[in-house]
């Protein structure tokens, strides 16, 4: 079939190579022409992901109308901030029956939507869903062993990228829960910059463990309060997303957290690494949601104190430590007493 990836980068490239490995022609649309052209001459995506060559069947465009319309099943791994924007750009060229599978971890603003959303909003699409886990685009270009889950409004849709995306390397887990599957996605970049925060500060395994397992209850929390499921939590979009990014040095928001801890300021920060990190947004979006909704997320205040207050992180750690503890596991407690 034909198979449509709308965005360049990375992960988008590595998706390209993934489908066009099991058989099918694959539309790789990037917006920068010169790029394109690049690209079609090297046969490899040297900006975002050199040294892994494209297959044969990995068609880069310019053109966004030849590569949505001659597909029925289109990607979209674009950056979180100009996502809405591409919705509407290839809207003219969607019809109701194309599915459309969102490979963006990050929050819309406006009525904090996430990318399947906007999907579903912006574009005539009656079939969306999006892809999630930990899934690094270096790792998954390089073949090793990895697993992702799709998560679908309609079962078949679900099966449809299954037998596309799947292979010797790559398991590919179905789920109905979208919105909590794209909401790990999205929550895991702000513990990422508490993990790298941490590891810049040169702390012990133990407070990685404190951190990592505090951060999914700090999201399950959440979850539940925006409607959706805390077991989606358990599984590779949760736990699974949460681990990699906050162990890994490859993870941006990861990077930036190591910054601050060396003392540089946010600004200072981001621009060492050349981009504002995913993150950082999400911080602020979710931040202000849990508080208009009174959800206790000390992790999260502590790092917005950090970012935005210009707190000094000794005394933020003091405040967090200095905590009353809750219940250590929520919504199915095995040490609450009768």
């Amino acid at each position: 079939m034909n198979v449509a990836i709308i965005g360049g980068g990375n992960f988008g490239t590595a998706i390209a190579n993934i489908i066009a490995r099991n058989g099918h022609t694959t539309h790789l649309w990037m917006r920068d022409s010169e790029q394109v052209a690049q690209t079609l001459k090297a046969r490899e995506n040297l900006r975002y992901l050199p040294g892994h060559p494209l297959e044969a069947n990995v068609h880069p465009t310019a053109d966004l109308g030849h590569a949505t319309q001659s597909s029925s099943l289109i990607f979209v791994a674009v950056p979180s901030a100009g996502f809405a924007s591409v919705c509407q750009e290839m809207a003219p060229y969607i019809s109701p029956d194309d599915l459309l599978i969102s490979a963006t971890k990050g929050i819309e603003p406006e009525g904090f939507r996430l990318m399947s959303q906007l999907l579903g909003d912006l574009t005539p699409s009656q079939h969306v869903g999006a892809i999630s886990g930990p899934n690094l685009a270096e790792e998954i270009a390089e073949q090793q062993y990895a697993g992702t889950v799709i998560a679908t409004h309609h079962q078949q849709d679900a099966v449809l990228v299954q037998e596309v995306m799947r292979n010797d390397t790559l398991r590919v887990y179905p789920s109905a829960d979208v919105y909590g599957v794209e909401l790990g996605g999205a929550l895991k970049n702000i513990y990422a910059i508490v993990c790298g925060l941490a590891a810049g500060l040169e702390v012990g395994q133990n407070t990685i463990g404190l951190l990592v397992t505090r951060a999914l209850a700090e999201m399950s929390r959440f979850a539940v309060s925006m409607g959706g499921n805390p077991f989606t939590f358990l599984g590779l979009a949760g736990v699974g997303d949460l681990l990699v990014t906050c162990t890994s040095p490859l993870s941006r928001n990861h990077q930036l957290g190591s910054c601050i801890a060396k003392g540089m300021t946010l600004d200072e920060a981001s621009e060492s690494l050349g981009k504002l990190a995913e993150g950082v947004n999400t911080l602020q979006l979710v931040y202000a949601k849990s508080r208009e909704r009174d959800v206790y997320m000390p992790l999260v205040d502590g790092l917005y104190q950090i970012l935005f207050e210009q707190k000094d992180i000794a005394d933020v750690i003091s405040t967090l430590m200095g905590n009353s503890e809750g219940a250590d596991v929520e919504f199915v407690d095995p040490s609450r007493w009768q």
